[in-house]
């Protein structure tokens, strides 16, 4: 409360006259945002005249206009939500899912051939793809990246995103390998962080989770708690960076190395669901030095993938294809944390949204 005093130029004591602790600072802002998300989602009385698309258009650039509005705080609820007390976080979830399931009715009015499952996960897809811009700091200009975002929310509606009758979900995963004693370290810690949040988890609790004696054999490997993170961005980062080479070797188009790209970002994000949630929730919480190192990594990352966006869509800047690229990789992580590994959005039609955000349309089967 010091440290958001002193930003506002005023002494705590003023502060604590408004808001009596930081979580109720924090449970403010964020029920501000689904507030204005709830009003985002209201059409007005004379839409009844409007034809089906007209009405979605309205939803979405109003959403749109909101979420670039609020971008800052629209990264604080993707991410730190899961910091809200119960019956708080309860509430704020339920004004979200009442917006998902008027713009869920709309895309119904648009395709009803589409099933209710489908409906619901090009809704959720829509409201992850937009509020993705909280994630980055990407600089387009507020209309540029308005105009881009509803293009993509289009091509969601309109895409064919129907798997291929052979589909790779169908096929058992092989059984975990034997791990190393780190190895065993690495993915308790990372189940831990992604379950209860960095800061709630202590060195105790990972070793119990490792089955470890004490919390003091964790350290013949890791320095401490922030080494631990710092390791599993580095894996998680290196599989993604590792495999843009050999993609763009073997493929003959930009967007077919594309689509080699996404094929194992999905597969390697529902194999590892708690790693591909950390890597984007604890990014705050690593080492200052060795955010610098990761940072670059990410960052180069960003740009071979978008670099491959613009070479298959020459309309687009690199600003635009930044954005889209982070929009598929965070629209991983939230579907698999709503609808969870497979059922009814299995991987494949993740595959393919992504190959409808980064491409305009889903590749060719």
């Amino acid at each position: 409360m010091d440290d958001i005093a002193k930003r506002l130029d005023i002494s705590p004591t003023a502060l604590y006259r408004h808001f009596p602790s930081k979580y109720a600072l924090f449970r403010e802002e964020l029920f501000r945002l689904a507030g204005l998300m709830v009003r985002a989602a209201e059409l007005p009385e004379d839409a009844e005249r409007w034809s089906p698309r007209e009405r979605v258009d309205h939803l979405l650039d109003s959403m749109i206009t909101m979420t670039i509005a609020n971008r800052t705080t629209v990264g604080l609820a993707r991410w730190d939500r899961r910091y809200l007390e119960p019956a708080d976080y309860e509430l704020f979830i339920a004004e979200f899912t009442a917006s998902i399931r008027v713009l869920r009715a709309l895309i119904g009015q648009v395709r009803p051939e589409l099933s209710g499952h489908d409906r619901a996960v090009r809704a959720v897809s829509i409201f992850a793809l937009t509020s993705s811009i909280g994630d980055h700091h990407v600089a387009v200009p507020a209309h540029t990246l308005a105009a881009l975002l509803r293009a993509v929310c289009w091509a969601v509606i309109d895409a064919d995103l129907t798997p291929p009758r052979t589909s790779a979900d169908e096929t058992k995963p092989d059984a975990d390998p034997q791990l190393f004693e780190h190895e065993q370290l690495l993915r308790a810690a990372v189940t831990l962080f992604h379950e209860r949040g960095y800061p709630n988890v202590s060195m105790e609790d990972i070793a119990v989770a490792a089955n470890l004696s004490a919390a003091s054999a964790i350290y013949r490997y890791y320095r401490g708690k922030s080494d631990l993170l710092s390791s599993a961005f580095r894996l998680a980062a290196d599989r993604v960076s590792t495999a843009i080479t050999p993609a763009v070797l073997a493929a003959d188009t930009p967007g077919e190395a594309l689509g080699v790209l996404i094929d194992l970002y999905v597969r390697d994000s529902f194999a590892e669901r708690a790693l591909a949630f950390v890597y984007y929730a604890e990014f705050g919480h690593i080492d200052p030095t060795d955010q610098v190192a990761l940072r670059q990594v990410q960052q180069l990352i960003i740009t071979e993938w978008a670099e491959l966006v613009v070479r298959a869509r020459p309309q687009l800047t690199m600003g635009e294809a930044r954005v889209l690229v982070h929009a598929c990789f965070s629209l991983v992580v939230d579907l698999v944390r709503i609808f969870g590994a497979g059922g009814v959005c299995p991987q494949e039609k993740v595959i393919r949204l992504l190959e409808t955000v980064a491409l305009g349309q889903p590749l060719p089967r």
